[in-house]
């Protein structure tokens, strides 16, 4: 499982044998979340949380959002080259 990042006790990864749509899996502190690349809206949308609280969801959303460019590039490095 490829992490692209670890910040604020939260790994930020995919798996080795992921589908389309890209997207990016938020593990840690006994919750995660899953956030899809949405083409139409050129960002990465929340599709799942579980046991996040809210203050670590902002933090994870402007991780994701600061970060977009790098998940992608990530993304398309592990699975297309």
């Amino acid at each position: 499982m490829p992490e692209v990042l670890r910040l604020f006790g939260f790994s930020f990864m995919f798996y080795s044998n992921e589908h389309e749509p890209i997207h990016i899996h938020v593990v840690g502190k006994g919750g995660r979340a899953r956030y899809v690349w949405s083409e139409e809206n050129k960002c990465f949308v929340e599709t799942e949380c579980y046991k996040i609280k809210g203050s670590d969801m902002k933090r994870i959303r402007e991780v994701i959002s600061d970060n977009t460019d790098l998940f992608i590039e990530m993304w398309n490095h592990f699975f297309y080259e």
